[in-house]
């Protein structure tokens, strides 16, 4: 049933906004591409290919008009956020599997879009991390780092046969993430000061990301610039995650990372702009999305620092979603006619 008048008409569209948030992450895909290889376009094209395709079945088996509903773009939105999180070279199933659950189990199961309880992206990612921990913890380096080069039929052929060229093996090829060298290099003794001499680091979230993480940050810029988010959620996720790193690295800088290095990872920017933004499954008011990011970048550096997960996004997105509905019931969007900051 709808909600009480009086109502308010806007320009805007579902289908826009979701096209607005695909143009600004392609400039980033883009990057991630050159930088890591064309698995990341494999990996999207499988992602898309099936979420679309659990979108009709879906709507097919709920009586809704296809056509209609695959046009709105969630989709296709949902299955790109999943695609650039999964490591380059994955078997074409894992991405398959991913955008199935997401599309299926975390949205329509639920009622479909606008009725969503948890981000359909994060479903996904975190289902495919839990049930697939070697896959999904397999990075190739960035080109910059890789001494051995592999063409798009390379990629494309481990994909669907899972076969490497003669001679290699996917050890000796792959490498931790920044954020799973930090991690283990600390629980092994080593301070913070001596990791970041190595050299999968850098400035920006290390080699390879810094342009990723610039394409993020003017995407997410250009998506505020047009209104598709508003400011709360990224400052407040980011702010918070900025406060948690720079105090304990100012306590004890030999066992925690700076700000600048928890703000300037792939998932802290993809997650602050186009994750955790999702007006679907986070708070209602001004007020409360500042908080719900505020938590989400407190939850990532708790998950990050102690827990068994070198990144702690999606858990950090998925446990607020949890906590939405209460951070509205607190925090209450302002009577119509009031303007809210």
């Amino acid at each position: 049933m709808p909600s009480s008048p009086p109502y308010v008409h806007t320009t805007g569209s579902i289908t826009r906004d979701m096209l607005l948030v695909v143009a600004a992450l392609v400039p980033a895909i883009v990057v991630q591409a050159w930088s890591f290889g064309w698995g990341v376009v494999i990996n999207i094209a499988v992602a898309v290919v099936v979420a679309l395709a659990a979108e009709a079945l879906m709507l097919r088996l709920r009586g809704r008009p296809v056509v209609v509903f695959l046009r709105d773009g969630s989709a296709l939105v949902t299955a790109l956020l999943l695609a650039v999180c999964l490591p380059p070279l994955v078997p074409w199933w894992l991405p398959a599997v991913g955008a199935a659950f997401a599309i299926i189990m975390a949205k329509h199961l639920y009622g479909g879009l606008g009725n969503n309880v948890f981000n359909p992206a994060m479903v996904g990612y975190v289902v495919l991390l839990i049930a697939f921990p070697p896959e999904m913890t397999t990075w190739l380096p960035p080109m910059v780092l890789r001494d051995i080069h592999l063409g798009f039929s390379d990629q494309l052929q481990f994909a669907f046969a899972g076969q490497l060229p003669a001679g290699l093996a996917i050890d000796a090829i792959t490498m931790a993430t920044p954020l799973d060298h930090l991690q283990n290099s600390l629980s092994a003794g080593g301070t913070v000061a001596e990791i970041m001499t190595q050299p999968v680091f850098g400035s920006y979230g290390g080699p390879g990301w810094g342009m990723v993480n610039i394409m993020l940050l003017l995407g997410g810029l250009a998506l505020l610039a047009t209104r598709v988010i508003t400011w709360h959620v990224p400052v407040g996720l980011l702010g918070a995650l900025a406060l948690m790193a720079g105090l304990f690295h100012g306590l004890e800088p030999d066992r925690f990372a700076g700000p600048g290095f928890h703000v300037f990872t792939f998932s802290a920017l993809l997650g602050a702009f186009f994750i955790a933004t999702d007006p679907v499954s986070g708070a209602a008011s001004g007020r409360g999305r500042l908080v719900f990011g505020a938590g989400v970048g407190v939850l990532v550096w708790i998950i990050r620092t102690y827990g068994s997960y070198a990144d702690g996004m999606a858990f950090g997105v998925l446990l607020m979603n949890i906590a939405a509905p209460t951070i509205d019931h607190f925090v209450r969007p302002r009577v119509y006619g009031h303007r809210e900051g």
